[in-house]
């Protein structure tokens, strides 16, 4: 089968709507097909949604189901929504809308303003941060550089969680948000600014969406001329819709249902800017005729990769967590992950820097090689590892670290002091070099402890804070060195990694990774207080942590090392310990990975009304009892088994024993552990019931909808004492077909 996340170009469009569905794996045909009703299809990491969902529209155009026009399908970001339509043209399904909510909304308003309101749109502001500056001089607050960025995010944070200024100060407490500054100041210029847009008559970009909910709100008759011209919508990464966007949704679709979501809520890494997995969580109360169909198959990542990614969210918490998708890899079997400790901070990139070196020297592609780490100041420690082995790298998502600003600016500034010091008042309490460094830079706002929250003022001190850490460990090294010595040192650092590159290993920050895969990924600094980061103080915080280190493990194909040292700099405190996350995953830290737990979720397909029993279970259940005794059981080994523990049991050992011998050969032959077949509890319940018919079989607590159909005619073969097929075959995406003689 084709790989799902396979990108490359299609040789020729199919030359029929069924070609379309040819290579989809059963679940994506599923996807495929359902193209009436709502339909939410829960896709994992790397189990080919955007495959999915475009072979969904390809169908329907080319079966004469759907018009190209009138389906609208939104995502998040441009690169994503022109992958999309490039992907159709390529099905013969062009002329079909792929848009970014914003741009969406944007044609909107530009089409129906002369009609709604009169006159030209307003001029739209391409940064909004300068009119952020002139709200905040009218408030007479003064905000640096780096403040001016936090609070424009608040205004955006705000905007698209639909709260006026006036409410601000009461929604940033009943959300748990850290604001960067007293909330009551960033509600005045929230409010000036808005003030001030309209004078000018300006908007900015959540305007548009603001807009665009307003026109359709208030102009029935343009509502309804937009719901004639899109019938079908279909909804990308909707784990990350915010409150505002989901509005905006509501009105496209009217009293409709023809709506498609794509969405993992283990994937929701995006909080602080308004994104909620609420609408993916709660889309079957809102829709209980709809289809939903879980993609678990994934075509990206080894079986021990996704074993460990598995693992990671079996120990997570809450809503999200209990929504889980449990990932089955579909590739060949690859390296164990790699965990390694290291002494210090310089160490570990150095060793890590070695680690990727070897990898390119056995054919792996340096373009093909990742770098991730929590934040961005992180990076300059393995900038500097990989240019002293002669690696190229790029950064993603922010500039190298000698070019960032606030880098730049303390270079400026040291260089100074290293020429002017003696008569710098700033120098005069300095005894050493790292305090001459301090003094300098706490003229730029560095101080020895960290501004509350995250941010770009938290990340333009993590920048500073870097440079005096390395002033420290430069002075350790060489106790005579200085200012002077370190400046030439930190120019010489600027021109090894300033180095063109036109193919390298890529530094980014987790964030900056979502939506990337690597055939090798190094997840560094994993220790506590980086992950999860020291301002992640509550629960929630605390678990989006863990779905973004999930995110890292998920970016990798077969290559996966994961590090962290016990101190900062060399013949430092071996103070620091390994993230949390790692407890139960790593070798020696307790538990197995992996093993399942209530919350996970399994593929298939559960269908509204008229979903078979096995498909679909009550949401209300009487309370369970125990068949010898009747008492009511809580333990959920207990309720498996459906008696208490120490009563009669009826176990057939005879063929508990087959059962177990037939559980082992179907975990060796899907390389995955026993347990992921059958539990020993669920194969004891079967023992002890012995089903004779499918309904009896489908009862059993343990045995779902997937391994039902998976397994569900050898079970009942083996219940029935008869004797199996020799080898199972591999149906298509490796799944293993029943093969009992009946």
């Amino acid at each position: 089968m084709t790989a799902a996340t396979d990108s490359s170009l299609f040789p020729q469009v199919p030359d029929s709507a069924d070609g379309v569905l040819d290579g989809l794996d059963p679940e994506q045909r599923e996807v495929a097909t359902a193209l009436h009703g709502p339909v939410c299809v829960l896709a994992g990491a790397g189990t080919g949604k955007t495959r999915a969902i475009t072979h969904r529209i390809a169908y329907g155009v080319r079966a004469g189901i759907l018009q190209p026009a009138s389906v609208l399908a939104v995502t998040f970001t441009a690169r994503a929504a022109g992958e999309m339509r490039g992907r159709l043209r390529q099905l013969g399904a062009g002329g079909v809308q792929a848009r970014t909510f914003h741009s969406a909304a944007l044609r909107q308003l530009q089409f129906f303003w002369p009609k709604a309101v009169g006159g030209e749109v307003p001029r739209l502001l391409e940064r909004k941060i300068q009119l952020v500056a002139e709200a905040a001089a009218r408030c007479r607050i003064r905000l640096d550089r780096n403040e001016l960025r936090d609070v424009t995010a608040e205004i955006e944070w705000s905007k698209v969680t639909q709260t006026v200024p006036a409410d601000y100060p009461a929604a940033v407490a009943k959300a748990g948000r850290e604001a960067p500054r007293d909330p009551a100041e960033i509600g005045q210029i929230y409010r000036t600014y808005e003030q001030l847009k309209r004078d000018r008559g300006s908007i900015d970009f959540e305007d548009v969406l603001l807009l665009t909910v307003g026109v359709l709100q208030d102009r029935h008759d343009i509502a309804e001329q937009v719901r004639a011209q899109y019938q079908h919508f279909v909804v990308d990464e909707y784990q990350d819709v915010s409150p505002l966007q989901q509005r905006l949704l509501e009105l496209w679709l009217g009293d409709r249902d023809n709506l498609c979501v794509v969405g993992d809520a283990s994937q929701t890494i995006y909080s602080f800017t308004g994104a909620t997995p609420d609408h993916l969580l709660n889309f079957r109360t809102r829709h209980p005729n709809a289809t939903v169909v879980k993609l678990v198959r994934d075509y990206r990542s080894s079986p021990q990769v996704v074993h460990l990614a598995n693992g990671l969210l079996s120990q997570a918490k809450g809503r999200a967590a209990e929504h889980r998708l449990e990932l089955i890899s579909q590739r060949e079997a690859g390296p164990e992950p790699v965990y390694t400790e290291y002494a210090d901070e310089p160490a570990e990139a150095e060793g890590t820097a070695r680690r990727i070196r070897d990898l390119i020297a056995s054919g792996v592609s340096a373009g093909e090689i990742a770098v991730l780490f929590r934040i961005n100041a992180q990076s300059e420690v393995y900038e500097q590892a990989l240019a002293d082995v002669g690696v190229p790298y790029q950064l993603r998502g922010a500039e190298r670290f000698f070019e960032r600003p606030e880098v730049r600016e303390a270079g400026v500034k040291l260089r100074g002091a290293a020429r002017f010091g003696a008569n710098d008042a700033l120098l005069d309490d300095a005894v050493d070099l790292p305090s001459e460094v301090r003094a300098v830079l706490s003229d730029m706002g560095w101080s020895s402890r960290p501004p509350a929250g995250s941010g770009a003022v938290r990340d333009r001190w993590e920048s500073l804070a870097a440079l005096v850490r390395l002033a420290e460990d430069f002075a350790e090294a060489r106790p005579t060195a200085t200012l002077a010595d370190l400046v030439a040192e930190l120019d010489e650092r600027a021109n090894a990694q300033h180095a063109p590159t036109v193919e390298g290993v890529t530094l980014a920050s987790l964030h900056a990774a979502k939506g990337l895969e690597w055939e090798a990924v190094f997840l560094v600094g994993l220790t506590e207080g980086m992950m999860p980061i020291t301002y992640a103080k509550t629960d929630e915080q605390i678990e989006e942590e863990r779905r973004l280190l999930y995110v890292g493990v998920t970016r990798a194909r077969l290559h996966l090392g994961l590090s962290w040292s016990l101190a900062r700099s060399p013949g430092g405190r071996a103070s620091r310990r390994a993230s949390r996350f790692l407890s139960g995953l790593r070798p020696g830290s307790g538990a197995v990975a992996g093993r399942r737990t209530p919350g996970a979720v399994s593929g298939g397909v559960e269908r509204g009304e008229g979903a078979s029993a096995v498909a679909r279970r009550p949401k209300h259940r009487s309370p369970a009892r125990c068949r010898v005794c009747n008492r009511t059981l809580t333990d959920a080994g207990e309720m498996k088994l459906m008696r208490c523990e120490d009563c009669p049991s009826e176990l057939d050992e005879a063929l508990y024993e087959r059962l177990c011998e037939w559980r082992a050969e179907q975990a060796a032959r899907s390389r995955q552990p026993a347990y992921c077949v059958f539990t020993d509890k669920t194969l004891m319940a079967i023992a002890e019931a012995v089903p004779g018919t499918e309904s009896e079989l489908a009862v059993i607590s343990g045995v779902g909808r997937r391994k039902f159909d998976r397994y569900g005619s050898d079970v009942l073969a083996i219940c029935a004492g008869e004797e199996l097929a020799g080898v199972l075959e591999e149906g298509p995406g490796g799944a293993a077909k029943n093969s009992s003689k009946k």
